[in-house]
């Protein structure tokens, strides 16, 4: 009898990551909670069915809490079999509006907590000769849209990351796929840094979208299930990402049309 996948995923308190762990239980998985707070990952532990799983509270953004989940899970829980690289935060204003400060604090969060996620987990997933990583990141680093600088480019990166990890990692065993949805209705808002302009606008997107969390959770579920790397899980994205492939002129005069209230200087 085959032993049950395990799947490890952080930023698994609320939003993406909790629906993800609800999929993945309801599939046969052992599920790995990570989140910073440790009141909501149980929470969310609380609610999956099966056995065997785990909650952890880390930081995803700090090496040493990293390295510290790193080793417990490992030693306790075991080798993950997909690694969701999930947690993360939105910020957003233009280059002129986002002070250094930001850019680190995104870079930690959003950047290095991939990083960090596959350089501890990765090695054992290599040894077995099986594994998957995968990691969140958001269609907003492929747009190349204003007023979402810090966001977008941090984001952008962890796509970046991923492509180079997929020629790594290629003829190991070992997949590796990103997922890039566009705002969709979750409550990723409460922790946003930047301006409550940013903040309003953000979420006026988000009740705008025509995908909700159950929605985004299932096509991105199915994704991961048929290995793909890139997994665009909102409806209107496809063809975004098609248009701007290979219309690139054109994806970018509509771009500049949909989002003039976003541009440089205009408040």
């Amino acid at each position: 009898m085959n032993s049950p996948q395990r799947v490890l995923i952080t930023g698994a308190g609320s939003g993406l990551g909790q629906a993800l762990a609800h999929r993945f239980a309801a599939a046969g998985a052992q599920v790995a909670c990570v989140d910073i707070n440790l009141d909501r990952v149980q929470g969310t532990l609380a609610t999956l069915t099966g056995e065997g799983h785990a909650a952890y509270a880390a930081d995803v953004g700090s090496d040493d809490a990293m390295d510290a989940l790193a080793e417990s899970v490992l030693a306790h829980w075991g080798v993950p079999d997909v690694l969701i690289n999930n947690a993360g935060i939105a910020s957003g204003g233009d280059v002129l509006e986002a002070p250094i400060s930001e850019w680190r604090h995104l870079w930690e969060v959003n950047v290095l907590s991939v990083v960090r996620g596959t350089k501890l987990f990765l090695p054992a997933m290599l040894q077995r000769g099986s594994g998957h990583v995968v990691s969140t990141a958001s269609f907003a680093g492929l747009a190349g849209a204003p007023g979402l600088m810090t966001y977008g480019v941090s984001k952008a990166a962890v796509v970046a990351f991923s492509e180079q990890l997929r020629a790594e990692c290629h003829g190991t065993g070992v997949d590796v796929s990103v997922i890039c949805p566009a705002f969709f209705k979750t409550n990723l808002m409460e922790s946003t840094v930047g301006t409550e302009k940013i903040k309003h606008l953000g979420q006026k997107m988000m009740d705008r979208s025509p995908d909700s969390l159950d929605q985004v959770a299932d096509r991105v579920f199915e994704g991961i299930q048929r290995r793909r790397f890139l997994i665009l899980p909102t409806k209107r994205e496809p063809m975004l990402w098609r248009l701007k492939r290979f219309l690139p002129e054109r994806y970018f005069k509509e771009l500049v049309k949909l989002s003039g209230n976003m541009k440089i200087g205009v408040r």
